[in-house]
């Protein structure tokens, strides 16, 4: 249940929506199979497999995002496309010019759409309208640039915004390490990451490995600033903190995977339970990472 990523956008806070009325704005554009001649489609679907496209549990809403894509080799079509052309030169006399080539191209790409495979992409996006948080369960910039296109979209009037906090993350990390203090609430991990601003972007990456001050203050004196990050929030969730403020590798630690539900008797209750406290602890853990980052923007005059 747990995102493993957190894509994080603003929402104006306490943004006056219900389940009811995000379900009808979702609805139009519910995802549907793509037709034989179609590569790609993507739609909203139901997060738990039944007729709902919102899941909602205090206040905190679930919806789940898919794309579908016809996985047809460029290889594949190139042989195709050879085949025909000699067929095509032996009945006219000499090569097929540019145009012809182009046709070719897609009618063998036409006829072969219908024999692909379709992989199939399911991402989940978390609304909070309490705290202000939409956070996309996806490892790439590019796929939630994808979700968020169609979620504005679908979504009249949607207050969306993104985090800018009043210090630059790059700054912040680069400063622990160079102390080997973290900010209240937070530990650093075993996993870092270093990067030159000069020429050449000379990197040095620690996986696994202790983040010596000595060794961090001559790295950084040389040039270079932290890119990424391992922490843990209250040992209760570690992540890996991003220039952009992308979260990766989030995870639930012991405390947190002890303290589940034990009187979850079905999946709809388990589902539940870790739905309602997955979603208070990353609140609370963002509220706390916002801070140590000095805060940011004032977000009430978008509400």
């Amino acid at each position: 249940m747990w995102f493993k990523n957190l894509q994080l956008h603003r929402l104006a806070i306490n943004w006056n929506i219900s389940p009811d009325q995000m379900q009808r704005w979702l609805a139009p554009l519910a995802f549907s199979d793509a037709s034989s001649i179609e590569n790609e489609r993507r739609g909203w679907v139901s997060p738990r497999g039944d007729d709902a496209l919102v899941y909602t549990t205090n206040r905190q809403m679930l919806i789940a995002y898919r794309a579908e894509k016809k996985l047809l080799p460029a290889s594949v079509v190139t042989q195709f496309v050879k085949e025909r052309a000699l067929e095509l030169e032996e009945q006219q006399g000499f090569k097929p010019g540019r145009k012809q080539m182009r046709d070719l191209k897609e009618q063998v790409t036409d006829e072969l759409l219908p024999r692909a495979f379709s992989i199939r992409r399911d991402t989940r996006v978390w609304i909070d309208p309490v705290n202000g948080w939409l956070a996309i369960d996806a490892p790439s910039p590019t796929v939630a640039d994808d979700i968020i296109g169609l979620l504005v979209k679908s979504v009249t009037d949607l207050p969306l915004m993104s985090v800018r906090v009043a210090r630059a993350p790059v700054s912040a990390m680069t400063d622990w390490l160079l102390t080997g203090d973290a900010p209240a609430s937070f530990t650093l991990d075993r996993d870092t990451e270093l990067r030159s601003v000069g020429e050449g972007n000379a990197t040095v990456r620690y996986v696994g490995h202790a983040l010596e001050t000595e060794d961090m203050r001559r790295h950084i004196e040389a040039g270079k600033q932290c890119m990424r990050l391992a922490m843990t929030w209250n040992d209760r969730v570690s992540f890996v903190l991003t220039p952009s403020m992308m979260l990766k590798r989030v995870s639930a630690l012991d405390v947190l995977k002890e303290a589940a539900d034990p009187t979850a008797i079905n999946d709809d209750e388990r589902f539940e339970a870790d739905f309602t406290l997955m979603t208070g602890e990353l609140a609370r853990m963002l509220a706390d990472l916002t801070d140590v980052l000095s805060g940011e923007e004032d977000l009430s005059a978008a509400a």
